[in-house]
């Protein structure tokens, strides 16, 4: 089957590049051709890209670079400007977010890729297609194929909460327009469905609308036993550490940076440590300063813990400061941060405190201010940043990490790397509302009850302590109880979220075939103290 997909950004790195990479890498695996327009500007590392298309003055040229083909990527030629939802850096274009470009910028934006698809269209006869992003890619397709193609549409998330939702006089007639010709519209959790149906309003899309979580690519994200773990974790580092500086450290919050990154690496010893993980954007509403700030609670605890930070983004410096303050023992200057908020994320934002943060810093006082003072001190060499890593470069990390943290206090459409870290056997620590919860409900039913409260935590004014709590009853658990566990995840992700299952769903919705797919459930409950969006900026 000819299938084509429209993403527009890059095959690597944040979730929806992941999911568009392992989707297209899945559907050729099941013997389908593939069709892929995105803004990928190296797709032959990508063993399964086959042929590569680019428009030079004005002309479709298209390479095969192994034979047969069966997946080929397509770059539409959309200028120097490339609309995103939050802030991000993209190789040979500015990015730059959809609420910052002009009207005239988004349908210059939206034409080009128009003109992309048609011609793509026209060329290879497509049987079904897939449109990615709630804006633009539905009203692309639409127009693009002009209703002789039935496509289905993959909402992500971002799209819906930072672009649709932020300016809906200006993108809500767009995302109508592409959600109104789509055979079926997939998300990954009800959270999601639910915002996206109160968004459009319409009251037939709740029919047409079913889950389509992410998968997880369960022969790259596997559990190793401690020995092939650390191996791992160590090569990756000497592998970094050859690659050199593409920047100098601490210059560009989004720059990788392989020698920065590879001498972080090389401060763990995964033999010794206990290692936790963050993996995401360095944004406010990824939470990630409630997690700095449970830290010394946790290595008060166990001063073995190690966290590693893993990801780029705007508030990374922000994010250092705050390291350094806490572990100065400086907590004026840490309530100062807090009290900021957004605004030391995005100069042009009026200050948006954090109040979660702020709340907690405010409650230490006393001996507990003593003890928190003195633990954090060791923070620098508890904490470490690594900055971007590839895909692949983390399923060489997770396999060495104890447990994974995801303390997002935005709206999550799926815990992507929830449950990557959990198909390595890693406790997955993730807040208690929206398409994290729910994952963390599939999880819950498979452990044992010793270990299900142990997954999320409230995103309230005792979100640090429940966090940190949460994070020391893993470490602290029995041997026999933690393998028990390890193994059901490992399990329980194996089960549910397959590559290949969620090609064969990507191919039923874009045939309407809403019968064998699953209706978005009922929100997970018995999580605790789910507010979704309760403190959505700080």
């Amino acid at each position: 089957m000819r299938i084509l997909v429209f993403h527009g950004y890059l095959l690597g790195g944040t979730g929806s590049n992941v999911y568009n990479a392992r989707l297209a890498a899945a559907l050729v695996a099941l013997g389908h051709h593939v069709h892929l327009l995105c803004q990928e500007r190296h797709p032959d590392v990508h063993a399964f890209v086959d042929a590569a298309g680019d428009w030079e003055d004005g002309s479709l040229r298209v390479m095969a670079l192994r034979e047969p083909v069966r997946c080929t990527v397509y770059r539409p030629d959309i200028g120097s400007l490339l609309p995103v939802y939050v802030a991000d850096r993209y190789e040979g274009v500015e990015a730059r977010t959809f609420a910052d470009c002009s009207d005239s910028e988004v349908l210059a934006y939206l034409q080009a890729n128009v003109e992309a698809v048609r011609e793509v269209a026209a060329r290879v006869e497509p049987q079904l297609a897939l449109a990615n992003h709630l804006v633009m890619g539905p009203a692309i397709l639409a127009r693009g194929l002009s209703g002789e193609v039935p496509y289905a549409v993959k909402v992500h998330g971002s799209a819906l909460e930072y672009t649709v939702k932020a300016q809906p006089e200006r993108f809500l007639p767009f995302a109508r327009e592409g959600l109104d010709r789509a055979r079926t519209v997939l998300v990954g959790s009800r959270h999601t469905a639910e915002s996206l149906w109160q968004t459009i309003a319409d009251p037939e899309l709740p029919r047409r609308t079913r889950l389509g979580p992410p998968g997880v690519d369960v022969e790259l994200f596997s559990p190793r036993e401690p020995a092939q773990a650390a191996l791992g974790l160590r090569a990756l580092a000497r592998r970094l550490r050859a690659g050199g500086a593409r920047t100098r450290a601490g210059e560009d919050a989004f720059a990788r940076d392989e020698r920065a990154a590879g001498e972080q690496l090389t401060r763990v010893d995964p033999e010794r440590d206990r290692l936790v993980a963050f993996v995401g954007k360095l944004i406010v509403s990824k939470g990630a300063d409630l997690l700095l700030a449970a830290w010394p609670l946790v290595i008060a605890r166990e001063p073995r813990a190690r966290l590693l930070v893993v990801g780029f983004g705007a508030y990374r410096r922000t994010l250092e400061e705050l390291l350094g303050a806490l572990g100065a023992g400086d907590i004026a200057r840490a309530k100062e941060i807090a009290q900021a908020g957004r605004a030391l994320e995005d100069a042009s934002q009026p200050a948006a405190p954090l109040s979660y943060l702020l709340s907690f810093l405010h409650s230490l006082e006393g001996d507990e201010l003593a003890r928190y003072v003195r633990a954090a001190a060791s923070l620098y060499e508890a904490v470490l940043f690594t900055g971007r890593l590839d895909h692949d470069e983390l399923a060489e990390v997770l396999p060495a990490c104890e447990a994974m943290v995801v303390p997002s206090t935005f709206p999550e459409a799926f815990g992507m790397v929830a449950a990557e870290a959990a198909a390595c056997g890693a406790l997955p620590v993730s807040a208690a509302h929206s398409g994290l919860a729910e994952v963390s409900a599939v999880l819950a039913a498979a452990l044992p009850a010793q270990t299900t409260r142990m997954l999320s935590f409230a995103v309230d004014d005792d979100a640090v302590r429940a966090l940190a709590a949460r994070v020391i009853a893993w470490l602290e658990a029995g041997a026999q109880l933690r393998q028990r566990a390890r193994s059901a995840l490992v399990a329980t992700v194996r089960e549910h979220w397959s590559w290949e299952g969620v090609a064969r769903g990507v191919i039923a919705a874009a045939q309407g075939q809403l019968e064998g797919l699953q209706e978005p459930g009922s929100p997970a409950a018995g999580q605790g103290g789910d507010r979704p969006g309760a403190r959505t900026f700080g």
